[in-house]
């Protein structure tokens, strides 16, 4: 049986680098988490801590500002992952330094797991949003590092449970906003999924110096089809009024930074098409459902 590499998480405690974690000890990968040294005191946080040292991760004391601790720390392992905030992105800086000089990393996976930054076509709205995964994407391959971007699109705690409704947090019950022209594919995926996925590309050849796209079948929808299947489950139609492309844009403009960011992810998706408008393969990246066809998944229908 080949040796499982060592993998060491940063951003372990977040939502999706916690799930990332419990898949890699699942999976039985030796599993290190980077954790800052206030984590420990956090209440939230210090339960996972637990939870994942229970399970039988090894948890080390640094943060993406100590350059020292995070070269100890990777010369420990195999394979990097970093799950920290979009707001963190560019603190992987460092991190880049740090592989680069500790030499014994086979694989890094930077903090992308949203939307392909280099796919999408909404013309600086975004606040350098995608530009800075983008900046990271060019660092990695600058420094000649091995790895593989997750491009997961949404994930389903994400606009899914309002029906893509800026504002709300439940699923409307009388009236739906429909942005654009109704047809263009959004893609949504459960941070728990995201995982089982992440980890089962982190030893997978196919996957090296490669873009891993996740559309799922089942969680590949237009904002008219999510609108219906909430219908299906209600037993009730809903009055729907369409948003044109125009109007849409408007708003975004109107409305102040970060406050517009819904809108902004939304025109995104759902208007520009920017989750489904190109083909994977072609593109040059590699399909996650066809390359693991026996992970299950959580489909939008089930959610």
């Amino acid at each position: 049986m080949e040796k499982k590499s060592r993998i060491l998480i940063v951003g372990g405690t977040g939502k999706l680098g916690f799930e990332i974690a419990k898949a890699s000890l699942r999976s039985s990968h030796p599993t290190f988490a980077l954790i800052r040294d206030e984590s420990f005191t956090d209440l939230h946080k210090s339960h996972k801590l637990q939870t994942l040292s229970d399970s039988g991760a090894t948890l080390l004391k640094g943060s993406l500002e100590d350059e020292t601790r995070l070269i100890e720390a990777i010369k420990q392992v195999d394979v990097v992952i970093c799950a920290v905030s979009s707001k963190q992105v560019l603190l992987q800086k460092l991190l880049i330094s740090a592989i680069k000089q500790a030499g014994c990393v086979k694989k890094f996976i930077p903090s992308e797991f949203g939307v392909d930054p280099c796919k999408t076509r909404i013309s600086g709205l975004d606040h350098n949003f995608y530009a800075r995964k983008a900046e990271i994407r060019c660092l990695v391959e600058a420094e000649g590092i091995p790895y593989t971007y997750i491009c997961c699109n949404f994930f389903m705690s994400y606009l899914l449970p309002s029906i893509v409704q800026p504002g709300l947090k439940s699923p409307p019950r009388d009236k739906v906003k429909i942005f654009g022209d109704k047809n263009a594919k959004g893609v949504f995926m459960k941070e728990s999924d995201v995982a089982s996925f992440t980890i089962s590309a982190v030893d997978d050849p196919r996957t090296l110096n490669k873009v891993l796209h996740l559309r799922p079948r089942g969680n590949v929808y237009s904002m008219n089809e999510l609108v219906e299947i909430w219908e299906s489950k209600i037993g009730k139609k809903l009055e729907k009024i369409y948003v044109p492309e125009e109007e849409l844009l408007k708003k975004i403009k109107e409305t102040p930074y970060p406050d517009n960011m819904d809108m902004v992810f939304i025109y995104s998706a759902f208007v520009k098409g920017d989750h489904t408008y190109f083909d994977i393969e072609s593109s040059g990246g590699v399909d996650g459902t066809k390359l693991y066809p026996h992970l299950k998944y959580t489909t939008i229908n089930l959610y």
